[in-house]
C-alpha cells in the first residue's frame, strides 16, 4: 500500500512532467543529446543543446520535417524547393523557412549523412549539387538576420547554430551512434 505522500510526490512528478510537456521520447532525445554534446564533446552552450534535441523530436515526425508547402499547397520534399520559397517569403515567414531549411540540412547531414550520400548518386537531379553543411550554415546565417519576437529562438542562437553546423552535425551522429549502439547491446531504450 503506498502512503499518501507516497502518492502525492508520484502524482507531483507526473504533473511537473505533463506541465513541462515532457514525454519519454522527449526525455530520451534531451538526456541522450546532453550526454552527447556536454561529456564526449564538452560543448557547454545549453541553450544550442537544447534546440538540437528539440530539433530531434521535432522531426520525428515526416510531417514536420515535411511540413513548409508551396505556394500551391504541395509539400517541399526537395532542398532546392525549400530555398526557393524562403527567397520568395518576407519578414517572419522568411525567418521561419530559412530555419526551417536549416533544420532540414542539419537533421539529414546529422542523423543520416548516409541518405544525402545515396540521393547523389540517385536519378533524381533537384538536389544532386548542393552541398547541404553549406546550405544550412547560409539557412541559419540568413534567419539570425531577422528578428523572430519572443516565442522563437533568439537570433544569436540562431547564428550559433550557423556558426557551429558542423559540430551539430557530428554531435547528431554521435546521438545516432550510442543509441544503435544501446540498441543493438539489447537495450529496450527505443521500444515504446
Amino acid at each position: 500500500m503506498t502512503s499518501t505522500g507516497d502518492a502525492h510526490s508520484d502524482n507531483g512528478e507526473r504533473d511537473e512532467n505533463a506541465r513541462r510537456g515532457s514525454s519519454t521520447i522527449e526525455r530520451f532525445f534531451r538526456g541522450v543529446s546532453e550526454f552527447i554534446f556536454h561529456t564526449k564533446l564538452g560543448v557547454a552552450d545549453v541553450q544550442l543543446v537544447d534546440y538540437v534535441s528539440d530539433l530531434m523530436l521535432r522531426f520525428v515526425r515526416s510531417d514536420a520535417l515535411y511540413s513548409l508547402r508551396q505556394n500551391d499547397g504541395m509539400r517541399t520534399k526537395h532542398l532546392i524547393q525549400m530555398i526557393t520559397e524562403a527567397d520568395r517569403r518576407i519578414g517572419l515567414a522568411k525567418r521561419e523557412v530559412y530555419r526551417h531549411v536549416g533544420d532540414f540540412t542539419l537533421f539529414w547531414s546529422g542523423m543520416y549523412p548516409e541518405s544525402l550520400q545515396a540521393a547523389k548518386n540517385g536519378d533524381d537531379v533537384r538536389d544532386k549539387f548542393l552541398d547541404y553543411c553549406r546550405q544550412g550554415k547560409r539557412a541559419y546565417a540568413i534567419a539570425a538576420q531577422i528578428e523572430g519576437g519572443e516565442n522563437r529562438p533568439p537570433c544569436e542562437l540562431i547564428h550559433r547554430m550557423s556558426e557551429h553546423f558542423e559540430m551539430c552535425a557530428y554531435g547528431l551522429r554521435e546521438v545516432r551512434r550510442h543509441w544503435e549502439e544501446d540498441d543493438n547491446g539489447g537495450s529496450e531504450l527505443l521500444t515504446w
